[in-house]
């Protein structure tokens, strides 16, 4: 009888064990583990070495307990490990394009991205999805988030003319002493700034100045992201680069804080 219960006590110790390592990656999962993690595909982890995303997100100061908002996840590359992060003792808050929008390729990445969040409540389930638009919608409620993030969208907002209204629903959506953070294709910084369609990149001194100007205070700049073999010159601009082009764009990662 005795046996019995040490079996079944070690079975019952090795149940809960394996249901603890196949809980991960949420939970208590680190920045790393996340990132290469089984629920990310063979293509999206294979970035990692070019996109540092934990590098990236220790920059900015990312910790399990924060809420926290992505502007324009897109299809979630980088919302694959900041949600799950901070699922059980934070908040994600995914500012995607407007779901009330008839553009087709809105709709589309749209659904994709929700059907990302839906189909693994273990990892995205107390995420939230709102909307990056120019009207009065909100990103998260005001004053509730400890961090703000956009990752090479920086180029798309002022080329459509929506870079001060984003900036300013970051502010509104941040806490006193919130931190903005920003990663952008770096332009030439010899060359005038130019933003036309496709080109994709952005001069990191104008960005620093049109970010400042709406309020938001220069923390910190990191070389994380940089690649001195990115010539700048691809035909189509970022969309020219070649495939495979090693280490991806050179880009600039800033650290914003709003202020006291």
């Amino acid at each position: 009888m005795l046996t019995v219960r040490v079996i079944s006590s070690a079975l019952c110790a090795a149940l809960v064990a394996g249901f603890a390592f196949s809980a991960t990656p949420a939970g208590a999962a680190t920045l790393e583990e996340l990132a290469n993690g089984d629920h990310r595909s063979a293509e999206n982890k294979a970035r990692n070495a070019a996109r540092h995303p934990v590098e990236t997100l220790e920059f900015f100061g990312l910790e399990p307990d924060m809420t926290v908002v992505e502007l324009t996840p897109a299809t979630g590359w980088y919302t694959e490990i900041i949600a799950p992060y901070v699922n059980e003792d934070g908040q994600y808050y995914g500012a995607n394009y407007d779901r009330q929008s008839d553009v087709e390729f809105m709709q589309r990445l749209n659904k994709v991205f929700k059907d990302k969040l839906d189909a693994r409540p273990d990892l995205y389930g107390n995420a939230k999805i709102t909307d990056l638009t120019t009207d009065d919608r909100k990103i998260a409620p005001d004053g509730s988030a400890d961090l703000v993030v956009g990752f090479r969208n920086l180029h798309d907002w002022v080329l459509m003319g929506s870079a001060d209204t984003i900036f300013k629903k970051a502010y509104a959506a941040l806490k006193p002493g919130g931190i903005f953070g920003i990663v952008e294709a770096r332009q030439d910084p010899s060359k005038p700034q130019e933003m036309k369609k496709h080109i994709g990149y952005t001069r990191e001194d104008y960005a620093i100045q049109i970010i400042e100007a709406a309020g938001f205070e220069l923390v910190d700049k990191s070389e994380i992201n940089a690649n001195p073999k990115d010539t700048k010159d691809w035909e189509g601009g970022t969309h020219g680069m070649p495939k495979g082009f090693e280490g991806e764009t050179d880009r600039f990662t800033l650290k914003f804080r709003k202020p006291e």
